[in-house]
């Protein structure tokens, strides 16, 4: 007895080490390694800087509008068990560009067309816990402002927008990767933001908390109507 109490007392720390290991890959989560966005207050659009007074015509801005087919718009949220990844199936857009730059951007969003595994869960985030799209039907970015910024993951400009959703609005900055011309607007982003900034504020249950950070996955392409 001496001898297997002792056997016992020896492999107490590997069976610590080996609890430990395998409660913090339950614990990991994709939207760990997502960049985070930066959030603050509503912004309003920066003015346009004075143009000189001369005899060469401003260039023509073109309006390009969401490819509905090719776009997608994806989440993922987290609870401490699992991620759950979804995605949004009924989004629109418009942009303008002008000499290659872009020179606003709108894309809304139609909470209702919400698309999760399982089922249910897919019920419970459109109620007044999470979402509550038949109070608030949309979510809405605007752009405010975009500069070359080259940053991780092939990023080459950066972000700045309103987010309006579930009836707050506040102000977002975050990497992007665009590709620009007359005829066609291509933006890819992935990055993170907390929902209770928007009183999105479930917690979950007690034994299986929900993560406040979402991630979100953009990738649109605008085109010529």
């Amino acid at each position: 007895m001496l001898i297997q109490r002792t056997t016992i007392t020896q492999y107490l720390p590997l069976l610590a080490i080996s609890l430990a290991l395998v409660s913090a890959s339950a614990c990991t989560s994709e939207i760990d390694n997502k960049p985070a966005a930066k959030v603050e207050e509503a912004g309003k659009k920066a003015p346009e800087p004075a143009k000189e007074d001369t005899k060469a015509p401003a260039p023509a801005s073109v309006e390009l509008s969401l490819d509905k087919a090719t776009s997608k718009v994806g989440f993922i949220g987290a609870k401490v068990t699992a991620d759950h990844a979804g995605s949004f199936t009924d989004i629109s857009g418009t942009t303008k560009v002008a000499s290659g730059k872009l020179e606003s951007l709108e894309v809304v969003v139609q909470m209702s067309s919400l698309s999760i595994e399982p089922a249910d869960l897919q019920g419970h985030l459109m109620t007044a816990d999470f979402f509550d799209v038949e109070k608030y039907p949309q979510a809405k970015f605007s752009l405010l402002e975009v500069s070359e910024k080259p940053g991780e993951n092939g990023a080459t400009h950066e972000m700045s927008g309103n987010l309006e959703m579930h009836g707050k609005t506040m102000k977002v900055t975050f990497p992007a990767t665009l590709t620009m011309s007359e005829t066609a607007v291509d933006g890819k982003a992935e990055f993170k933001i907390d929902r209770n900034l928007w009183d999105i504020s479930a917690p979950g249950m007690k034994n299986d908390l929900i993560k406040p950070e979402v991630a979100l996955s953009l990738d649109l392409h605008f085109v010529r109507a």
